[in-house]
């Protein structure tokens, strides 16, 4: 009995020296360091404003009639630093990305609310991105008028494309050619309608359609053309195309071009070309009159821009578009694509087509028109307006004038930035649609 005490308390022994040894050899961990107090900045006068140092008296935001704090602009959207400009006291609306002009609806049927599309190039005639709405101003009848509403989102298009079949032969087969590339240029979000004309406007789609479904490529298809052949007019002698004279005139009209039977000295009548690009562009501009709003409403015209023989005169076709916020762009092709032949256009000689009547409905309804000789040219066209169309900086505003007068309103956009050009709308006419 005594050797087992004597065993239990030798192990008891032998336990706490090893413990003890062990915490012995065990390294003690150190305190963590106490909270030191941050050194005072005894140089640094005035508050700390992040981005901006210290020194400077934070701005204090400014008050409105109506209480409401104006929104803060992102660094992506900081003034101009070419001068400071101070009419527009609180930034417009920025929707946020996608949402376009969603988010503006209710200015739309409640007020006089102006949507102007804006296209700016450089000197080289690319697109110029990254401005800000300081950098625009807008003036309607020559009064400047504060921004409500900025973005550069795109927009989906309703695109009708109008196809000239009255070109010469040449000219016909490069735009046959090219029309398979028109689907290329275009989202599925877009829709399209396909008009022609030769002696009259023809709607060879039949309304809108999706952009990419498999019945725009069948309709392009069946809007090729042969074209006109380029003959020299001939109108006396015996090559003019009647042989049998009665009394200086020809015997049978049916004999001779334009079955005309002349004047009396034998001369034939030479029947006059037939362009009917009005009642193109105004067929098209009435079916994208029924587009919903929230899209951009485009006229693309392939053509030469000859008009003579239509029913709807140019200033009632151009009021169309002005009240129904209708672009024009088009690819001017033949004659019209010559070097120097759109500074020629500008200019009318009396009793005779005009030469290019297109650049004249992208000038005021704020499209573009492009011009090229080759098959490849025009293919390339056809993306680089539709690029143009659907991605441009979007102002809007509120008109100090009546909301309807029924009186054509001047606008003028000019961006303070030097060298670049401001393609927009030269005005429109108000109309009792935007107040539905």
């Amino acid at each position: 009995m005594k050797l087992g005490l004597s065993a239990m308390a030798l192990a008891a022994l032998l336990s706490s020296s090893l413990m003890a040894l062990a915490q012995q050899q065990q390294p003690a961990v150190p305190d963590a360091p106490a909270p030191q107090a941050h050194p005072p900045l005894t140089q640094m006068s005035g508050p700390l404003t992040p981005g901006s140092g210290s020194g400077e008296q934070p701005i204090a935001p400014s008050s409105s009639s109506d209480g409401a704090v104006p929104q803060a602009l992102p660094s992506s959207q900081a003034p101009s630093s070419q001068g400071k400009d101070d009419f527009q006291k609180a930034p417009p609306e920025m929707p946020a990305a996608g949402e376009g002009v969603a988010s503006t609806t209710k200015f739309v049927l409640n007020v006089n609310f102006v949507e102007v599309p804006v296209t700016v190039k450089d000197g080289k005639g690319k697109l110029v991105a990254g401005l800000t709405f300081r950098d625009f101003k807008v003036f309607e009848n020559d009064i400047r008028e504060p921004l409500r509403l900025f973005t550069v989102d795109p927009f989906p298009l309703s695109v009708a494309f109008v196809i000239d079949q009255s070109l010469t032969s040449d000219v016909m087969a490069k735009v046959n050619n090219s029309l398979g590339a028109i689907q290329g240029a275009l989202t599925p979000y877009d829709e399209v309608a396909i008009f022609s004309y030769n002696n009259g406007a023809q709607n060879r789609s039949g309304g809108f359609t999706g952009a990419q479904s498999a019945r725009v490529p069948y309709v392009l298809s069946m809007t090729k053309s042969a074209g006109e052949e380029m003959l020299v007019p001939v109108n006396s002698g015996p090559m003019a195309g009647c042989n049998i004279h009665v009394n200086g005139n020809c015997a049978d009209p049916n004999l001779q071009p334009g079955h005309s039977t002349g004047s009396g000295s034998g001369v034939i009548t030479i029947p006059k070309e037939i362009h009917t690009l009005n009642d193109a562009v105004l067929a098209a501009a009435k079916e994208l009159s029924t587009r919903p709003k929230g899209r951009r409403r485009v006229i693309y015209v392939i053509s030469d821009g000859k008009e003579n023989g239509s029913k709807a005169t140019f200033k009632e076709v151009l009021h169309y578009l002005q009240t129904n916020k209708i672009a024009v762009y088009g690819t001017a092709v033949g004659d019209s694509a010559r070097w120097g032949e759109g500074y020629i256009s500008k200019f009318h000689i009396p009793f005779t087509p005009y030469e290019n009547l297109l650049i004249k409905y992208t000038q005021a309804t704020g499209g573009t028109l492009d011009s090229e000789n080759g098959t490849n040219g025009i293919e390339r066209s056809y993306a680089k307006i539709a690029e143009e169309a659907r991605t441009q900086y979007t102002l809007g505003y509120l008109s100090h004038q009546p909301i309807i007068d029924g009186k054509f309103r001047k606008i003028d956009v000019r961006v303070d930035r030097p060298g670049l050009e401001v393609i927009a709308k030269t005005g429109y006419y108000p109309s009792g649609q935007d107040y539905r």
